[in-house]
């Protein structure tokens, strides 16, 4: 890649002496490297999660109160609706919709000993920014997050800003990102139940082999009731739901 130039002498030794000099500092500037890439590397470990969310190998039961989705087990909340979210054929996300607020919740392969989180801010917020929106790094009760004014156009034809959080924790071999819109992402401090429902979202990665940030694919629980968006009884709540309904067989909405 880069070749030495070297000098032209007459005296052999001072050719000899040149290349060792500088092999010596070729050497020197590798262990400098080796030790950046290894002190890159340990920055990039996952942080520690005794809060949770939980990989699978750590929880005892993990469809106590929680919905089986395969890739993820959400935990039950009292008054939820549980919708999920489809790429092609495949379902890859799950929203618990809680009165005017909501938490979308999609898991990622992540590479063995390394996490990812800090790269996806930087790709989320660039990403925003180039939009025409506003992105704020902050460290909040999950962890460092982004809260954004993300540019959108509203029913009126006009355009407008929407208020939302990414969150996100680094597993074992995984990522979990959630994101919180409504009045979880207008005032956080009200956004303790929906900040629960992740910590206590449990992961199912599995053995099979799958590239870094492939998503982890979920499936409908077997007693699953599929609802269309939009077709709700006319009177019944859009965020209708709860934990005895949940157990008895969840309302999904399928949203494409």
């Amino acid at each position: 890649m880069f070749g030495r130039r070297r000098k032209r002498s007459e005296d052999a030794v001072e050719r000899i002496d040149d290349v060792t000099s500088e092999q010596t500092a070729e050497d020197s500037l590798a262990d400098e490297g080796e030790e950046d890439a290894e002190e890159h590397r340990v920055r990039l470990e996952p942080e520690p999660r005794p809060d949770g969310p939980w990989d699978v190998s750590e929880v005892h039961a993990p469809a106590e109160g929680r919905v089986d989705l395969g890739g993820l087990y959400v935990p039950g909340v009292d008054g939820m609706e549980l919708r999920v979210e489809v790429a092609g054929d495949a379902i890859v996300a799950a929203t618990v919709v809680l009165r005017d607020s909501a938490v979308q919740l999609q898991a990622f392969a992540a590479p063995k000993r390394e996490g990812i989180w800090h790269e996806v801010r930087d790709e989320i917020a660039a990403g925003i920014t180039q939009q025409g929106g506003v992105v704020d790094e902050v460290q909040g009760p999950l962890g460092w997050e982004l809260r954004a004014q993300v540019p959108v156009a509203l029913p009126d034809g006009t355009n407008g800003v929407q208020l939302v959080r990414f969150v996100g924790c680094d597993g074992p071999r995984w990522f979990l990102r959630g994101v919180i819109s409504g009045q979880g992402a207008v005032q956080p401090q009200t956004a303790g139940l929906l900040e629960q429902v992740f910590r206590d979202t449990v992961v199912v990665r599995g053995e099979s082999p799958m590239a870094p940030r492939d998503p982890i694919v979920l499936k409908l629980p077997d007693d699953a009731q599929m609802v269309a968006e939009g077709l709700q009884e006319e009177g019944q709540s859009r965020f209708a739901g709860g934990v005895e309904r949940l157990q008895r067989g969840p309302e999904i909405s399928e949203v494409r």
